[in-house]
């Protein structure tokens, strides 16, 4: 089976990812495009099978970023522009001996963290012709990380392959976009993402398609409704207290609840991980279970707790996020009723709901609805206190 068989929707840019794997070796020319040559076929087609230093991949979340940049991981570390089995196993393990990662479990990424991978990227390839380093979430840097990260890109080693992740070009320094070769994803077809759900991971086609369609497309939280009744519980409780909302105090206690729904989401994800780690990292210190831990490793628990805390932070403001793009599909799904595009729903289980609420209001009102749910993303991403940006956002769900 081909590394690139479990990604959807993504055909082109696998094609170049290909090729550029099949490459003889790494161009040492420039690494973007001369201007015009997207709209010149011939040069565009020329630039395609090239191998560079640096790639950035983006595109939407979910749309399956980092799955892309771990499937040409996969590719170049085998040295088969296929891939083969036992270096794709190394490398969703992360254990391969060529393979370094750079991601965060935190809201940033650390400047040490970026210069460590910085001097580990000067080693040799072990076992085979590059050495390959994945940056997850490349938009997480700030500007004195990127600036370690771009001396780096300038002069790369020789046979190391850097493949950043971000959401847009937009998000990294405008010196690091000019050195590296940026390639687009676009956002899958529900039935794309289905159809993956289904060989991939064995789920109902019924199942699959609301999953799909309830997650916009995007491939991890439709793996996650698709497979966890409790997610999908979580999810629909949240729709259904955001269209109960008649008064200031019914937004109040929303507000609360959804902080607790995006809780829950996010220890779902976090406790059993933490608890793991914790045992293992007691085991490789020397400590028995149920042993009191000696004051000299103490330290060592201090900061694998902290960055636990770190990491449940971040779930946290995922969950919370989660839930304003969900309040976001089920206002959008309001105004297109008012607009009378019935086909165009996406919570189509919560139609009758949806249908009561789009005649007691106006398009202008929603269109107000929808703009606070931005201007309640923003402010928490700005650190505003969740509880005051939800019910600030709530207050303006209210329906007679």
């Amino acid at each position: 089976m081909a590394v690139w068989d479990e990604l959807t929707g993504q055909a082109d840019a696998i094609a170049v990812f290909r090729a550029a794997a099949s490459a003889p070796g790494i161009e040492a020319s420039g690494m973007r495009m001369p201007p015009g040559a997207a709209d010149r076929p011939d040069v565009a087609s020329a630039q395609d099978n090239r191998m560079t230093h640096s790639w950035l991949i983006t595109g939407p979340p979910g749309s399956g970023r980092s799955n892309l940049a771990y499937a040409f991981a996969t590719a170049l570390l085998s040295g088969n522009p296929d891939g083969d089995e036992a270096t794709r196993r190394q490398v969703d393990a992360r254990t391969h001996p060529d393979l370094q990662v750079l991601t965060t479990e935190g809201v940033i990424i650390k400047i040490a963290d970026v210069r460590e991978t910085v001097r580990r990227s000067h080693y040799s390839p072990s076992v085979g012709r590059y050495r390959v380093i994945v940056v997850e979430d490349a938009d997480r840097m700030v500007e004195h990380a990127s600036n370690v990260l771009l001396k780096e890109l300038e002069e790369p080693p020789e046979r190391t392959v850097w493949i950043l992740c971000a959401p847009s070009e937009a998000d990294l320094l405008p010196t690091i976009r000019s050195r590296v070769r940026s390639v687009r994803l676009r956002v899958p077809d529900v039935d794309e993402v289905a159809e993956l759900l289904v060989r991939r991971d064995a789920v109902s086609a019924g199942v699959a398609e609301r999953a799909a369609r309830e997650a916009q497309s995007h491939i991890g939280m439709a793996h996650r409704l698709a497979t966890s009744a409790e997610a999908r519980e979580r999810r629909q409780e949240t729709l259904l207290a955001a269209l109960g909302i008649h008064t200031v105090s019914d937004a109040v206690n929303a507000a609360a609840r959804m902080l607790a729904i995006a809780g829950d989401d996010a220890r779902s994800v976090t406790e059993e991980r933490d608890a793991v780690e914790r045992e293992n990292t007691l085991r490789s210190l020397g400590v028995e279970p149920g042993q009191a831990i000696p004051a000299a490793l103490r330290s060592q628990i201090k900061m694998l707790e902290d960055d636990q805390k770190r990491r449940a932070k971040r779930s946290l403001n995922d969950g919370i996020d989660r839930i304003l793009v969900d309040l976001s599909s089920l206002f959008r799904d309001v105004i297109m009723l008012q607009l009378g595009r019935r086909d165009s729903v996406i919570n189509r289980e919560l139609t009758a709901r949806l249908e009561a609420v789009s005649s007691s209001s106006s398009p202008a009102e929603t269109l107000v609805t929808l703009e606070a749910i931005t201007i309640a993303r923003r402010r928490i991403e700005s650190n505003v206190a969740p509880t005051l940006a939800l019910e600030a956002m709530l207050v303006t769900f209210r329906r007679s």
